[in-house]
């Protein structure tokens, strides 16, 4: 054992030096916080006193006496289910028309990238709030051009969500860039032959550019729901770290945090956090399995 150490070291042992700071941000910063979160998950503990061990008690609460987590879950999931195709078909739709060689095309990239870099930043969200407040532009504008006095979207139970997705949507550029890289990968021979067979714009999309485009369509996918699922800067600053009006914008990363900084239910707040990870994976599960049906690889593989 004591020679494989060593030939190990030989080996890879300068690897492993420079590998060394990563392994303890892991291990300190991820792995062990982990583990005393599935441990508090099983007690009560209020951050004040020292944690108290009540077994399965915080799971079971979730499941039968919290039903504003039931809320918060319904609201979570009219997000993901809203927020990500829209941003996906809204990516790829401007990454086409990028891809059409026009001049200037890394300054129109840098434009529309800005946006991801900034939207999850507090004073976007502060910024966000104020276009669609009640006096804000986007009313303005519609009293402009169509003489309609619109409601006041972040205070109304009935559009506020809508607002928080309109924001997700915006910030687009990640994936765009993305789907541009993919679309640069796509032979023009394919494009050139279906065009001298008579193939209009729309049958070659569909043919040829949508098929050899589903792997980056998976990735954004799986990435734009696991981000969509951990959203919580948007809604907290928006709804005024109420999830309001009405627990309209209570995504469950918010009431997780409610739980856990303001109520001080602290045991509760990370059973709540596994039942995520739980929710996350299930889904991501999900996404992988089913695409073997629908994802095409240039090699023919699935």
């Amino acid at each position: 054992m004591i020679n494989y150490i060593r030939t190990v070291w030989k080996r890879d042992g300068i690897a492993y030096l420079f590998l060394l700071p990563w392994f303890i941000g892991f291990f300190a910063l991820t792995v062990g916080p982990m583990i005393s979160s599935l441990y508090l998950s099983f007690t009560y503990y209020d951050v004040l006193s020292p944690p108290k061990f009540i077994g399965f008690d915080n799971y079971k609460k979730m499941f039968t006496d919290d039903p504003r987590l039931f809320t918060s879950l319904r609201v979570t999931f009219l997000y993901v289910f809203t927020s990500v195709p829209l941003r996906l078909l809204f990516a790829l739709f401007v990454a086409i028309l990028l891809n059409k060689g026009l001049r200037g095309l890394g300054i129109y990239r840098t434009v529309y990238y800005i946006p991801s870099l900034l939207g999850g930043s507090v004073a976007i969200a502060v910024l966000w709030r104020k276009i669609f407040g009640g006096n804000g532009v986007v009313n303005a504008i519609l009293l402009e051009l169509i003489g309609w006095k619109a409601p006041d979207w972040i205070a109304n139970p009935k559009y506020a969500l809508y607002s928080i997705v309109a924001l997700s949507v915006w910030q687009f550029g990640a994936s765009m860039i993305i789907f541009l890289a993919g679309l640069k990968q796509i032979p023009q021979e394919l494009y050139e032959a279906a065009e001298v067979d008579g193939a209009g714009k729309i049958h070659r999309f569909f043919a040829i550019t949508l098929p050899l485009l589903t792997p980056v369509v998976f990735f954004n996918l799986v990435m734009g729901m696991i981000g969509a699922f951990q959203a919580f800067t948007s809604s907290f600053i928006i709804s005024n770290g109420t999830g309001g009006p009405i627990d309209s914008t209570l995504f469950y990363t918010l009431y997780l945090y409610l739980k856990g900084f303001s109520f001080f239910e602290m045991g509760y707040a990370s059973a709540m956090a596994w039942l995520l990870l739980v929710i996350i994976g299930v889904f991501t599960a999900a996404v992988f399995g089913s695409s073997k049906y629908w994802v095409n690889y240039m090699d023919g593989g699935r």
